[in-house]
């Protein structure tokens, strides 16, 4: 039985061509042995001229060099592109054995070709699209996944090997769902899904459109919650809330978005999330936020807009984060932050307080020593002064 297993995974990898939907057309299937992966890493030529018309940038230099790929400046040769996003940089633009460079003004102790750019990071980004994008497997329902009868999947779906959806779950348009993904029941998911293998959604999870899903993503495990018996043991509170993925979400590698006691936790639109991160129980993660790997959110922490946590932030939870704070690495937060502060330490305090402290603290030796030298000066010149002042005694 498990030879057959294995042959038929053989047999149809990648994924075979069957209708979209829990329907399988396997007779089909077999026929088809073409075996082709769309999308593969692109080999292709483009002129910097052709270039710089498709980002939007002026060019100043050769528009006929012809570009394959691109390159961070130190690792460029001939043929690639690369940036400078950041003026402290700049000095190493005339080591650069790239052909061309994307900047924000014309390089002028070089002869390299520059497509001037209001923001060469994101046009370098941009860029990298014409000339790579990831593999992305046909469509169809792979014969050894399970799709239960009464799912719901979009058309143009791809749904790989050992992926299991459960009963009653909705799928939109276009999904991907690689091998060992696992849709738990009553999941409502948008269009243009992307999740990779090993990623959980779990039961009555609502996650948008445009949702991509790294490598071991958890949304919906059970919130942390016990409440303590008289004896000291521990009693498990249902977790009968929900998580909701808002639009435009990306989550990386091996992070946890734990559904709520009750309600809800919520990330919400364009929020991007990094590898190792847990947003605990009834949370909510703002529009446009980043947060950075390592970082924790206890239970009920509420992120507004275009909140920035850098790596290792811990944040205490049942607390508010306003608009546009940026926290530093490896800072706590255990209270409401302003809007537009910038934090930093831990506890966390105002950044520029935190680096004219943290500039003290190797000195704080030193400043001790100084001051009990100035005390015994002190108590050295107040006993004279009371001598001096009281000559008969």
């Amino acid at each position: 039985m498990l030879a057959k297993m294995l042959d038929s995974a053989i047999q149809y990898l990648p994924y075979s061509r069957c209708s979209p939907g829990p329907a399988r057309d396997v007779a089909a299937a077999k026929n088809d042995r073409s075996h082709t992966v769309r999308n593969r890493s692109m080999e292709r030529l483009m002129q910097t001229g052709e270039l710089a018309k498709a980002l939007g940038c002026e060019i100043h230099g050769d528009p006929t060099l012809e570009i394959t790929s691109l390159a961070g400046m130190e690792q460029a040769v001939p043929g690639q592109l690369t940036f400078l996003a950041n003026p402290k940089y700049a000095h190493k633009v005339k080591h650069t054995r790239a052909s061309a460079i994307l900047a924000a003004q014309p390089v002028t102790d070089s002869e390299i070709t520059t497509l001037v750019s209001a923001n060469p990071y994101l046009d370098f980004a941009r860029a990298l699209e014409f000339f790579y994008r990831a593999p992305r497997p046909e469509p169809g329902i792979h014969p050894l996944a399970f799709v239960a009868a009464s799912a719901q999947i979009g058309e143009n779906a791809s749904v790989g090997p050992f992926v299991s959806v459960a009963k009653g779950v909705r799928i939109g348009r276009n999904a991907v769902l690689h091998p060992h993904v696992v849709i738990y029941e009553g999941a409502t998911i948008g269009d243009d899904f992307c999740a990779h293998s090993h990623v959980a959604v779990r039961e009555f999870c609502r996650i948008g459109d445009r949702v991509t899903l790294q490598n071991g993503v958890v949304i919906g495990g059970d919130g942390f919650g016990f409440a303590k018996r008289a004896d000291g043991t521990h009693y498990k509170i249902v977790q009968s809330g929900a998580t909701v993925i808002e639009d435009d979400v990306e989550i990386q590698t091996l992070t946890s978005v734990d559904r709520a006691t009750m309600g809800e936790t919520r990330v919400k639109r364009g929020a991007k999330i990094d590898s190792l991160v847990q947003v605990g129980h009834a949370c909510t993660v703002g529009e446009d936020n980043i947060i950075c790997a390592q970082t924790g959110l206890a239970g009920s922490s509420v992120l507004e807009r275009n909140v920035l946590l850098a790596g290792q932030v811990g944040v205490s939870g049942h607390l508010t984060i306003h608009d546009n704070v940026v926290v530093y690495a490896q800072s706590g937060i255990g209270g409401d932050i302003p809007a537009g502060s910038v934090m930093s330490g831990s506890p966390a305090f105002e950044s520029k307080e935190w680096l004219r402290a943290v500039t003290a603290f190797p000195r704080l030796p030193e400043i001790l020593r100084s001051m009990r030298q100035l005390e015994r000066r002190l108590k050295a010149l107040e006993s004279r002064s009371d001598a001096a002042s009281n000559p008969d005694e």
